[in-house]
């Protein structure tokens, strides 16, 4: 709290408070009193203006200093109420009970809010799950009639059905995320295999190597993310020359480290640092993997997956 700002804001006051006190002055002189008195009773007014005034600016200060220094250490302003306490002025309770009501409502209004989306989480899954059904019956059909022509048209529609429900669930990871020991080897024979007909149609050559590998993370979340990176792959495969997807896991002191590179089109420099915006990023800060990608347009794109070992895991 700014003291030469303070004192300026109330400028008025004082003025008032230096006429009263010339006034004061003028009718004790009218009534004949001496002029020692006179002094004596200006000079005790102006002492108990100062102190009076200085102990109320350092009354406000303590108040407004705390008001934002707390403010400027929280992460969620809107917690400021919270760790206030109601001071011994009136300006200053009238403040605070402000605060109070304002947090109180905004309280209110995000609980509000979180059961609302809660509720279209909810539904989100639900028809998640429900439209997964006939998808799912369509590809089996075109699969079983031979009809091949409507079977990657409907993977890509079971794809974008997963990038809605994982979407939903990526505000909530630390409820729907299970971690345990995957195997990198079987997750990605699942995803080769879910793609098969895809593959085999688009030409393309699979490569492994060193996969024989378990890691800590979600099964579910890995899955969807190499089903991800399969699907682009594909997707965006180079007409000028045969489609290599290479898969491979490296061993590393700290971590192990997944590697998906493809020969496609490749991603340009200055679109790649926005390759992961509303993706999986938000999932992958939460599960505590490390995510870098690399590419040269016309030549390759390749995603790094990190997975942090657990070493007292590795001693017990």
């Amino acid at each position: 709290m700014n003291p030469s700002r303070y004192f300026k804001s109330r400028i008025g006051y004082f003025i008032t408070l230096l006429v009263v006190i010339l006034i004061t002055a003028c009718i004790l002189f009218a009534f004949k009193v001496s002029s020692e008195a006179i002094i004596i009773t200006v000079v005790i007014m102006v002492i108990g203006v100062i102190v009076a005034e200085t102990a109320e600016y350092l009354r406000r200060k303590r108040f407004y200093d705390m008001v934002i220094s707390s403010l400027e250490e929280l992460d969620r302003k809107d917690l400021l109420p919270e760790i206030l306490e109601r001071p011994d002025f009136y300006e200053g309770q009238v403040l605070y009970d402000v605060l109070r009501e304002t947090g109180k409502s905004m309280t209110e209004r995000i609980g509000d809010y979180r059961r609302e989306n809660a509720d279209f989480r909810e539904f989100i899954e639900l028809w998640v799950h429900e439209i997964k059904l006939p998808v799912a019956s369509l590809y089996l059909m075109s699969h079983n009639d031979g009809n091949t022509r409507y079977m990657e048209q409907l993977r890509r529609i079971d794809d974008y059905i997963e990038n809605v429900l994982f979407y939903s669930r990526s505000n909530n990871a630390e409820k729907d995320f299970i971690f345990k020991e995957v195997s990198l080897k079987r997750v990605f024979t699942d995803v080769a295999l879910k793609y098969r007909e895809e593959i085999q149609g688009h030409d393309i050559s699979l490569e492994t190597e060193g996969l024989d590998v378990r890691v800590m993370t979600d099964s579910k979340w890995i899955t969807y993310i190499l089903s991800q990176l399969m699907s682009n792959s594909i997707k965006y495969a180079s007409p000028d020359r045969d489609s290599v997807i290479r898969v491979w896991a490296e061993e590393l002191l700290d971590r192990t480290v997944l590697h998906f590179r493809d020969n496609g089109i490749g991603i340009s420099e200055a679109d790649l640092p926005r390759i992961f915006e509303k993706s999986f990023t938000g999932e992958n800060g939460q599960l505590g993997h490390d995510i870098k990608a690399e590419s040269v347009k016309d030549e390759y794109t390749e995603i790094q997956i990190s997975f942090g070992k657990n070493r007292m895991h590795e001693v017990l």
